[in-house]
């Protein structure tokens, strides 16, 4: 991988550099599935946080539960849970963009202190063409995308999924950078692009050849 590639996936649209990974264990909660796709869905969260080298834990001491995950079919949905609008900041403003926007997923993310990710939202409409993947597919994308903070726009063009044969895996690339960035040496957050060349030096020594 090379510098500039990887200065992308956390370069976002405004132009600013951030990279941000989890300070805490994870403490995953799913909302809207039934208990087969609730299985699968803490399970790809389960083999995320592995990857990386980062913990899970049975509750977080401030929010319960720290990685929230909601599915639904329309984004209006969201204005009649309770107690959402006092977890995320401005939530009817919110669905009205993500509605005008035709969006089918949305992740927001809430900071430590020092700048961690303290804990994290995904959101998930299942419209037509959400409906069309695979429940294992949706789960390990958005495992991957909420384990570090992504640029908005890192995988606009290309997702972090790749087909091997008949399954669907996590793209190399992206593995070794959820490894690198959770290596223990590194910060955990990180403002200057050149946090990207110490990324791509470590994810480099995990790719096969």
């Amino acid at each position: 991988m090379e510098f500039g590639d990887v200065e992308k996936m956390f370069t976002r649209a405004d132009g600013t550099f951030l990279f941000a990974r989890w300070g805490r264990p994870i403490v995953p909660i799913v909302f809207g599935v039934d208990d087969a796709t609730l299985s699968v869905m803490k399970g790809a969260i389960e083999a995320v946080v592995a990857l990386a080298d980062h913990k899970m834990a049975e509750t977080d001491p401030d929010l319960g539960a720290n990685l929230l995950v909601f599915f639904f079919r329309e984004w209006n949905e969201l204005l009649e849970t309770p107690g959402l609008d006092r977890l995320v900041p401005d939530l009817v403003p919110l669905v009205g963009r993500l509605e005008a926007a035709d969006a089918n997923q949305y992740r927001l993310f809430r900071f430590e202190p020092h700048g961690a990710i303290k804990a994290a939202f995904v959101f998930v409409r299942m419209d037509a063409e959400m409906s069309k993947v695979a429940a294992e597919d949706i789960a390990l994308a958005q495992a991957v995308q909420t384990i570090l903070l992504w640029s908005d726009v890192a995988f606009m063009d290309k997702g972090p999924l790749a087909r091997l044969g008949e399954q669907v895996v996590l793209r190399p690339d992206i593995a070794a950078l959820v490894r690198a960035g959770y290596d223990p040496t590194m910060p955990a957050v990180a403002n200057d692009p050149s946090h990207a060349l110490r990324l791509s030096a470590r994810a480099n020594r995990d790719l096969p050849v």
